[in-house]
């Protein structure tokens, strides 16, 4: 965890504060019982390599048997709605409100999907340079959130993107062929990201 001792934590979640903790390998989480928020740097990171990555059957069959639309930075409210509509959840009011910051600044971007106009389920991240930093995503139907996945993984390959962080290594995003790198090989990945000058 990064100490916070030193700092008004309302300060680090102050726009460009947060890039600079970002751009350093640090997230954020909030409790869900009290909502202190805390920035984590883990010793082990997890990514999906962009140039290694897995499509699962299931997923490719559902996403080409379902009308899914996929739109991208069209309903940020809604997607983090979504993300936050759980029993227990890490973005706290305060978490969400510095997001929203990041929004407007052009830090953060979704990937949606959506089911004969409604939306099913998403994801979104921060992006500094060439790297996309996936933060959360939702489903309300199955395989809503690893159709917006795949789309994920083939924008930022397209936009040449080096580094997709998703941070703890999950059964679901194990599917997709992430993996556990040591900090010092992901630190090396966020230097080589940032000397890309990516567009979402």
């Amino acid at each position: 965890m990064v100490s916070r001792n030193k700092f008004d934590p309302k300060e680090l979640l102050k726009p460009d504060n947060m890039l600079r903790l970002y751009a350093s390998g640090a997230f954020p989480m909030a409790d869900s019982k009290t909502g202190t928020i805390n920035w984590y740097m883990p010793e082990t990171r997890t990514i999906i390599p962009l140039d290694h990555y897995n499509i699962p059957r299931s997923a490719r069959k559902a996403s080409e048997s379902i009308d899914f639309e996929i739109r991208k930075d069209t309903d940020f409210a809604g997607i983090i709605d979504g993300c936050s509509d759980r029993e227990q959840t890490w973005l706290s009011k305060d978490l969400i409100e510095a997001y929203k910051r990041l929004h407007r600044r052009g830090h953060v971007h979704t990937v949606e999907t959506w089911l004969e106009g409604e939306l099913v389920g998403g994801l979104y991240g921060i992006t500094f340079r060439g790297a996309f930093f996936g933060e959360s995503m939702f489903s309300r139907i199955s395989e809503a959130s690893k159709t917006a996945l795949i789309a994920l993984i083939k924008h930022l390959k397209e936009k040449d993107y080096l580094l997709l962080d998703v941070q703890y290594l999950t059964e679901h995003l194990q599917m997709f062929g992430a993996v556990e790198i040591a900090f010092d090989v992901y630190t090396e990945m966020l230097r080589q990201s940032y000397l890309r000058g990516c567009e979402f």
